[in-house]
This record gives structure tokens, sequence and C-alpha cells, in this order.
């Protein structure tokens, strides 16, 4: 007998790509955020590694997971699921990925225009794009941070919609990337 669609889940690899991806993006925003107001220090410069680092590994894992999906479809929506709300997941996950892209560019070529090249967990370089330029570093970093404030709002808007699927319209969407109904 076939499951229902509601019983079909994402696999773990997927469930984990995600949790992972979303453990990065929370700590490089709280470190985005903290280290900003730090006067320039030594901690300081350790911090921006950092988040160079978490920016690095959530590209990556950006692109393992677009690798991923393309040979792994996601489970179907819920069959009562409006078209509307079909419609506003695909549109808010493709901006979700765009920016999981976006957001590393940007900083990584803020950084060459700053003049700080990027160095992977400080063992393997990555090559500065741009020329040091002060007034294209500015407006990168600016770019850059409002395009992670927008990142945080469609996160917020993503996790207040599992909750509504979840509490309100009691469908499994949340409970199948909590690892629920999955598949291997």
């Amino acid at each position: 007998m076939d499951k229902p669609v509601e019983d079909i889940g994402w696999t773990r690899t997927a469930i984990a790509l995600h949790w992972g991806t979303a453990a990065l993006i929370i700590a490089g925003f709280a470190l985005g955020e903290y280290m900003g107001d730090l006067a320039v220090s030594p901690m300081k410069l350790k911090l921006y590694s950092y988040h160079k680092w978490l920016g690095v590994t959530v590209f990556a894992l950006a692109v393992i997971r677009l690798a991923w999906r393309a040979f792994n479809a996601p489970p179907p929506f819920p069959q009562k699921m409006p078209s509307w709300e079909r419609a506003a997941a695909k549109a808010a996950h493709a901006l979700l990925y765009a920016l999981l892209f976006a957001i590393p560019i940007i900083g990584w070529l803020g950084s060459s225009a700053h003049g700080f090249q990027t160095v992977y967990l400080g063992v393997i370089p990555i090559p500065d794009l741009l020329p040091k330029s002060k007034e294209l570093a500015d407006l990168l970093e600016e770019i850059h941070e409002q395009l992670n404030h927008a990142l945080f709002l469609i996160v917020i808007a993503h996790i207040g919609a599992a909750v509504k699927h979840h509490f309100i319209d009691k469908d499994d969407i949340l409970r199948r990337m909590l690892g629920g109904g999955g598949r291997k």
C-alpha cells in the first residue's frame, strides 16, 4: 500500500544539510552583528576570519544542497495545501537559495575590496577578485549587511510558516523536516 503524500519525508541527507545550514546561518548572523560594533583589535580580526569561514561553508553547503536536490526530489506538498501557499513556498525557497549564494559572494567581494584576503580555515587562500577600493568595499559591506537582514526576515517567515503548518493546518511539513517520515 502506498503511503499518503503527507507520510513521504525528506531524505536524511537533505535534513542534515538543512539543519547544518540553519545553524551556520544563525552563527554567522550573530557573529556579524556582534563583531560589527567592536573596535579594531586582534580579536575583531579573528572574529572576521571566523565569520568568513562560516560564509564560505554556507556557500559550499548551498552548492551541495542544490546538487543533492537535482537528484533527489523534495517531498510533495500536502494535498490540501492551497495553490497560493505552494507558490509562496516555492518563491521563498528560491529566494533563500539565492541569498545563500549572494551573501557569501558579496561578503567575499567586499573583503577583497577592503584588501583582506579570505583564507578559509586559516589554510586555504581564496583569491581576491577586486582591487582595493574603500568606496566599493563600503558599498559591498552595506549590501552584504542588508541582504543578511533580508535573509533573517525570510528565515523568520520560513519558521513561522512551518509553525503555522504544524499547529494550525495540522499537517506534517515540520515533522518531515525534523526527521519524521524521512527517507534514507
